[in-house]
């Protein structure tokens, strides 16, 4: 008879791997107090709609788990843009048999790049604006040139009427600052007009290409832009030594911040590792690999066979809860 103790084979554990750390979605960080900071992915949202894909597929699979999730009940889509999980509806009538692959999929602006072009946008919005006050402005000295001897017998006679129902000169024209600026434009010839204003008009194309490629976000656009304000600003300079105005400060500084916001951001002229360390850096923003960083991690995986498997717990995540993709 045997005595000796029995063994027994130890059960088998389910071990977990560890869960992958993934980056907040837009509006779930932590900021520090005080602190404003604009969500674009937000904004983007709220002018444009969610970008979701997979809504007309038939079925959703494991692998699908970074862009569509199936409870059971509903299905739980992921917004490209923000990471936003929305609960929808299955589709009725399914025009595909699964989620669109990787290839079929074109991600949205998000993160840095995203942010780019709103800014870029903004500075295209001030472009265009004076190209509309440039052109408009060109156009009326060659009209000017075109009709002076005209305007100035208008002007004279308009003025000596107005002095004469006073009773005598209003102003004294050689002190008055406007007066005196009109009184100058009909001393120079018509020749001189017409190169300023073809030279008015020029510029102010230049500044409607730069408008037209800084919206579409081109980087020759951004280069233009930079040297057109980068040649301006000892023109600029030198007219606030002669007589300061809050107009010429502010149109300094704010074409300093351009200046500066497209050299140091967008890594012209090789700053900050030039156009390679732009692209890798939009590339780490907008591309999978900043999806699959800002996926949530999934819960308990099994790594060991058991007998009777435990259900990964749905997760939480931004305020909803989100089944696992496993």
């Amino acid at each position: 008879m045997d005595n000796s103790n029995p063994t027994f084979a130890e059960p088998q554990t389910q071990t977990a791997a560890p869960v992958p750390e993934h980056d907040p979605p837009p509006g779930a960080e932590h900021n520090r107090r005080g602190r404003i900071k604009i969500r674009y992915e937000l904004l983007g949202c709220g002018l444009h709609g969610h970008h979701v894909v997979g809504r007309d597929a038939a079925q959703v699979t494991p692998a699908d788990g970074h862009l569509v999730r199936d409870d059971g009940v509903v299905r739980w889509h992921r917004c490209l843009r923000c990471d936003t999980w929305l609960g929808l509806a299955r589709p009725q009538k399914p025009k595909r048999d699964g989620v669109p692959s990787r290839d079929e999929i074109k991600l949205p602006l998000r993160g840095r790049p995203l942010r780019d072009r709103y800014v870029l946008r903004v500075i295209a919005v001030d472009r265009m604006l004076h190209f509309l006050v440039l052109t408009a402005f060109g156009v009326a000295i060659v009209l000017f040139a075109h009709d002076r001897a005209r305007l100035k017998g208008d002007y004279t006679r308009i003025l000596n009427a107005i002095q004469g129902a006073a009773g005598g000169p209003l102003f004294d024209t050689n002190h008055n600052s406007i007066m005196h600026d009109i009184n100058h434009l009909f001393t120079i010839p018509s020749s001189k007009l017409y190169l300023i204003g073809a030279a008015v008009i020029v510029y102010g194309a230049i500044n409607g290409i730069e408008a037209v490629g800084l919206w579409s976000a081109k980087r020759w656009a951004e280069y233009l832009t930079m040297f057109e304000l980068a040649i301006l600003l000892p023109i600029e300079v030198y007219e606030l030594s002669l007589r300061m105005t809050p107009l010429k400060i502010v149109t300094l500084v704010l074409n300093v911040l351009i200046i500066g916001y497209l050299a140091i951001a967008h890594r012209l002229l090789g700053l900050r590792g030039g156009h390679k360390a732009h692209h890798a850096a939009l590339e780490r923003d907008m591309g999978w690999q900043a999806v699959e960083r800002h996926t949530p991690g999934g819960a308990l995986i099994p790594q060991a066979v058991s007998a009777a498997p435990v259900a990964p717990p749905d997760q939480a995540y931004g305020g909803s809860v989100i089944p696992s993709p496993v």
